[in-house]
């Protein structure tokens, strides 16, 4: 019997550490919840009982009853139909199934339409667990923030009419985003919507590249006003499943096989109006790509999880030259970088899912809760950390998609050097994860858009405040310990380094400059952040105190690396391109 929760003791270590019981506070509203719901936790202890106990069930179902048909769904995949249907693997239709008697469906919704009203924190651990059992599953549950878009931006009568059905499992959601021509660039979609005759609104286009495409709610961004070429002239229609909308082909991919990825057609397919006119990409669809990129950076982990597991234990079992192939010391180097590596994935994806928990649970107090039960300085203090938490998600959340995705590919490709010719046959699981890992790098923006969008936050400062926080004083304790200050004194260092480096590149004035070393900008930032949250870790854990030793002995000299290739002034990449990547070449 297995259990991915209980068997993982750096989740159950943060599980103990993170303050859940801060968030619970700002989740349950001040537990006002309790009075109606009778099964809603009446005070922080009750509600972090209730996330564990949630996360063990989740666990076990994980273990027990998903990854053991992982590798005949991945050899199975999808079968588009000849009426336009899709059939998933038997293994996903259980699995949903499941998970729908579970109520974990509505994970994230309120409690009025059969939601648990659980945190992203706690959702981001149940994410990495799907996905440590089949990461193509993850694909159709991690889909809920599609629910609490809707939850978010949509009247009440949509609200009724599509979130119970979501939270009970009975329906799937897909994000309708992307187009043949309009990939990453959101503001190029061309799919139409506008209103008919009768004042229904319609779709008219093609979308490429989507994820469960054959769910029953689908979320489709199209343009409402065609005299806007850019991204305030786009809406959001919110649609059940119709006969105007056909699938068209399914994605021959590399991995995640069990998730199908669709090619749709609209034809005058009937939908409704999500908020307001023009609001599609700028308001909604940005709300709904920062929790899908924590849901990735889960997923992302669960696969890196997976992978390094199945290295630990070939290691240890497998034996050369008479001995185990983890005593050879380039072996357990990479043992160690993988498991370093993936704890850290796990530490920036749930620090980001807590800030992203304490800026959405304030403002939803301060916009739908009981305004009658709040005092005036409360309110002052949730304006104040929706408004600094707001600013840390813009930085953070693209920072764990970042990490975690290029872990994921990392550590796969570790476990299959680690497996050897073992690791490359589809009798061990690895070959699996790094196909599946390769995506997470991809979709809901590519590693390259991501640098983009943290490195403004290391520039302006955000990054350094963020690490200066931690910095100020320990969780639960007064003072560093003498043995941890003198890692943290290092981390200040550090963030000498990080000054440096910024100065240098504000100095050049340029754009281009900034582009062109901005990936090296946010590794430094990552790395600082990454060795804040271990100091904090080693100050009630043994074990990070051997991490965090670890983590900068390794990561401080690639600062100074990363710091004195940003300080060189060289602009080779872009003044010498056509020179150093050579011609295009010539097709026949």
């Amino acid at each position: 019997m297995a259990n991915f929760y209980t068997d993982n003791d750096d989740m159950q270590f943060l599980v103990q550490h993170m303050d859940l019981a801060r968030v619970a506070g700002v989740m349950e509203e001040g537990f006002r919840f309790h009075k109606e719901f009778d099964f809603a936790p009446a005070d922080a202890a009750d509600a972090v009982d209730n996330y564990q106990r949630i996360l063990a069930s989740m666990g076990q179902v994980a273990g027990d009853d998903i990854a053991p048909t992982a590798a005949d769904t991945d050899e199975v995949g999808n079968t588009l139909n000849a009426d336009g249907s899709v059939t998933r693997p038997a293994g996903i239709d259980r699995a949903i199934k499941l998970l729908g008697q579970a109520q974990v469906m509505g994970f994230t919704l309120p409690y009025r339409y059969g939601g648990l009203n659980c945190p992203a924190l706690v959702y981001s651990m149940t994410n990495e667990m799907i996905s440590r059992a089949d990461a193509s599953l993850m694909n159709i549950y991690g889909l809920q923030g599609i629910a609490e878009t809707i939850n978010a931006f949509a009247s009440e009568d949509i609200k009724q009419y599509y979130l119970p059905r979501m939270a009970s499992g009975e329906w799937t959601g897909a994000m309708v985003l992307t187009e043949p021509d309009a990939g990453s660039d959101l503001q190029a979609v061309k799919t139409r919507c506008f209103q008919d005759e009768n004042g229904q609104w319609v779709v008219n286009g093609v979308k490429r590249f989507i994820t469960n495409g054959c769910g029953e709610v689908l979320l489709v961004l199209a343009r409402s006003e065609p005299e806007i070429s850019d991204g305030r002239g786009l809406s959001c229609i919110v649609m059940e499943r119709n006969p105007k909308v056909k699938v068209r082909r399914l994605e021959n991919k590399l991995g995640i096989h069990g998730s199908p990825t669709c090619e749709i057609f609209f034809d005058n397919a009937p939908g409704q109006l999500m908020g307001e006119r023009q609001r599609g990409l700028i308001t909604y669809v940005m709300s709904l790509m920062n929790g899908a990129r924590i849901g990735i950076a889960a997923q992302a982990l669960g696969i890196g999880e997976a992978a390094y597991r199945v290295a630990r234990d070939y290691a240890h079992s497998r034996k050369q030259f008479d001995t185990a192939i983890e005593n050879f010391p380039a072996v357990r180097e990479l043992l160690v970088d993988m498991s370093l590596d993936v704890q850290a994935a796990r530490a920036i994806t749930y620090h980001a899912s807590f800030c992203v928990d304490l800026e959405l649970g304030a403002l939803k107090r301060l916009e739908l809760g009981d305004q009658s039960t709040l005092t005036a300085d409360e309110k002052k203090q949730l304006r104040a950390d929706s408004r600094k938490y707001k600013g840390y998600n813009k930085l953070l959340t693209p920072m764990a998609k970042y990490y975690a995705s290029e872990m994921s590919m990392r550590v796969s490709n570790q476990s299959m050097a680690v497996l050897g010719g073992s690791g490359y046959m589809k009798d061990y699981s690895v070959e699996r994860n790094l196909r599946d890992a390769r995506i997470t790098t991809i979709y809901e923006g590519t590693s390259q858009l991501q640098v983009v969008a943290a490195v403004a936050g290391v520039i302006s400062g955000t990054c350094k405040d963020v690490i200066e926080e931690m910095l100020a004083k320990p969780t639960k304790l007064d003072a560093w310990p003498a043995d941890v200050a003198s890692l943290v004194e290092h981390v200040r260092y550090g963030l000498g380094i990080l000054d440096e480096a910024v100065a240098f590149v504000k100095a050049q004035n340029s754009n281009v400059y900034r582009d062109l070393y901005a990936r090296k900008l946010v590794d430094i930032g990552l790395y600082l952040v990454l060795a804040s949250l271990f100091c904090d870790y080693a100050t009630v854990n043994e074990k990070k105190k051997a991490v965090a030793r670890r983590w900068l002995a390794d990561k401080l000299p690639l600062i100074a690396a990363l710091k004195a290739q940003i300080l060189s002034g060289d602009k080779s990449i872009v003044d010498d391109f056509e020179t150093l990547a050579g011609p295009v070449p010539v097709t026949e």
